[in-house]
């Protein structure tokens, strides 16, 4: 067999011990936190068809979807019209012909997509959270990976707003535990940012608006005003609307400076805006969310199709990193799977930020990874066999035990328990025939005491005293 030289594709990692103790740590404090707030777990495959997935995410999140080659012979099947129409460019057509299969994107459309399948089986309205890998075709960057997971909540079937309090709030608490004081939400509304494209005379282009906007951070000010100037858009409604993204006031000023741009390019704002904007201001203050963890910010608009009301971005508060979560109100997310009437709101923590941030941050302090109570060892190669039937007694006994299987030197030994964390250390002394005893050593403080084997409970488990001469 031809040797290859062992790397790693880009965007994906390997994980050591540590680093998943660590994970486990994290996931079981969202765990914990989404179970506090109701929510249910659930699973879905990480394989999807392509039509559950395409169109979900627009021209861009398309782009970046992995997709997967049929198996067998699906080449024997394609015409002289289908390469030609390869080799001309047309690869979307190329590409339906040649894959059904898709790794999935997000969590949000799968759990759609479960939702239409299973809705006569549901209670609405439903909360679930789901942490699972999910893969894009990215550019790999920091913070950035082609395998990542995601760990999502979601409420559907309910249009109270409520539910986006709550997120907020779920945000709060998890960050706030985790030891981002400096986080904070951005909160927009879709039907905001379409006001403003209507009223910059950009309603057939509301779309490529959105993009646009939502590349503000990485492109500048200076782009967008290009952007704006090559729409047509004048100078005064410019700098009127740069006052509007600019402000980022709370509700009483934003709905002021929403009217005023109204006014100023004689266009219409929804009433309910106004109210969504206020209602949602008051809930999040019922439940004690500091004021300084969120503000609204339209300069977010989110570049997933779906969103339809309030949206959400979690900035983490340490310069370079990005966002740490993000979510918001979709309408009708179902409605491509022929379940209309199911509105929802959902949220994403990015965990894999968000642990690349604890380790920079020194954030984890001392979380031990979980380690065997006991290694058991012998230096008589033809004991073995006795030793095995006492590990898995204690096994049996609910003690996570080790066995040594490597060097048979106590010095390997000790230092192979010590590597491991194991406290206790048990080897395996035949005294006579018939007749077996181990020889305890506590790593601590180097207390020992020989035993019989049903007698190592006892001393591992610490009920009775160690011989500390």
């Amino acid at each position: 067999m031809a040797t290859v030289k062992a790397q790693l594709a880009r965007g994906v990692r390997d994980f050591d011990p540590e680093f998943l103790n660590r994970r486990k740590w994290l996931f079981s404090q969202l765990e914990e936190a989404f179970m506090r707030y109701g929510f249910l777990p659930l699973e879905t495959p990480a394989i999807e068809l392509n039509q559950t997935l395409q169109g979900a995410y627009g021209e861009e999140g398309d782009r970046l979807i992995f997709r997967i080659l049929n198996s067998g012979q699906y080449l024997e099947s394609l015409t002289d019209e289908d390469w030609t129409a390869a080799r001309s460019g047309q690869i979307n057509r190329f590409t339906r012909l040649v894959t059904e299969k898709a790794l999935r994107f997000d969590l949000t459309v799968p759990f759609a997509r479960y939702v239409s399948m299973n809705r006569g089986n549901m209670v609405f309205p439903f909360k679930r959270f789901q942490m699972q890998p999910v893969w894009r075709a990215d550019r790999p960057q920091r913070g950035r990976y082609r395998e990542f997971y995601q760990c999502d909540a979601d409420l559907i079937g309910s249009e109270c707003l409520s539910s986006e309090a709550q997120m907020v709030a779920l945000y709060a608490e998890v960050l706030g535990q985790l030891g981002f004081p400096s986080a904070c939400v951005r909160i927009s509304h879709r039907k905001i940012l379409s006001f403003m494209a209507e009223a910059l005379g950009l309603s057939s282009q509301s779309r490529a608006f959105m993009v646009q906007l939502d590349k503000l951070d990485k492109s500048g000010k200076e782009s967008m005003s290009t952007y704006l100037t090559e729409q047509g858009v004048s100078t005064e409604v410019q700098k009127a609307w740069w006052i509007l993204i600019e402000a980022q006031p709370a509700p009483p000023e934003l709905l002021a400076l929403l009217l005023q741009f109204s006014s100023i390019t004689q266009s219409d704002l929804p009433a309910s805006i106004m109210t969504e904007l206020e209602t949602l201001t008051h809930y999040i203050e019922a439940l004690r969310v500091p004021s300084s963890f969120y503000r609204f910010d339209l300069s977010l608009a989110r570049g997933l199709d779906y969103y339809t009301g309030f949206i959400f971005e979690v900035d983490s508060g340490v310069k370079g990193m990005g966002s740490v979560g993000g979510g918001g109100r979709y309408d009708n997310l179902t409605a491509s799977f022929g379940v209309d009437g199911l509105s929802g709101v959902g949220i994403s923590f990015g965990v894999e930020r968000i642990l690349d941030l604890m380790i920079e941050q020194n954030l984890f302090g001392d979380i031990p990874i979980p380690a065997a109570k006991v290694l058991m060892a012998t230096t008589e190669p033809d004991s073995m066999h006795n030793l095995l039937a006492c590990a898995q007694e204690l096994r049996t006994q609910g003690i996570k035990t080790d066995l040594y299987a490597g060097d048979p030197k106590p010095k390997k030994i000790f230092q192979y328990a010590e590597a491991r964390q194991i406290p206790v250390v048990a080897i395996l002394k035949t005294k006579a025939e018939r007749e077996l005893q181990f020889v305890l050593k506590r790593l601590t403080d180097s207390a020992h005491i020989q035993v019989k084997p049903q007698e190592i409970q006892d001393w591992v488990q610490g009920n009775k005293p160690w011989n500390t001469q």
